[in-house]
């Protein structure tokens, strides 16, 4: 059998590397962790339905890691993020988180987040050349 690598990326191959890798973690965590994975998405919408900001995260196993949120800019600093992070924070005490994780640039959101009790882990300098990508996480025992 002859194997080689391409450069394309089709859905079935993504789903055969998520699949497998999930069914690798899956023998080193406990029983009752197992399946614990869902899509979350909080949106700030208007009457309308139009969409003004939203966060998008996932639970898995005993955390949950958001990975964006974003505020369009007229709505910025009136506590819709603040909002959006104590919603997440409640949905992720429900499903019997441990922590939230997430990742922001220096340029973003550093402070709102240090502010709201996550406390840097880890970070990358020199993104883009001039910034640092930060690492947060937020425990929730």
């Amino acid at each position: 059998m002859g194997l080689y690598i391409t450069n394309e990326l089709d859905k079935k191959a993504k789903q055969h590397v998520n699949d497998g890798l999930y069914q690798f973690n899956l023998r080193h965590f406990p029983e009752d962790l197992s399946g614990r994975y869902e899509d979350i998405g909080l949106f700030i919408k208007d009457d309308t339905g139009d969409v003004y900001g939203g966060l998008i995260g996932a639970v898995c196993w005993n955390w949950l890691e958001i990975y964006q949120l974003f505020l369009d800019e007229k709505i910025r600093n009136q506590g819709y993020g603040t909002k959006l992070l104590l919603e997440i924070e409640n949905m992720a005490r429900e499903r019997k988180c441990d922590y939230i994780k997430l990742d922001t640039l220096s340029f973003q959101a550093l402070d709102f987040y240090k502010k709201h009790g996550y406390e840097v882990f880890g970070s990358i300098n020199n993104v883009g050349r001039e910034h640092v990508h930060y690492y947060l996480k937020k425990d929730l025992g």
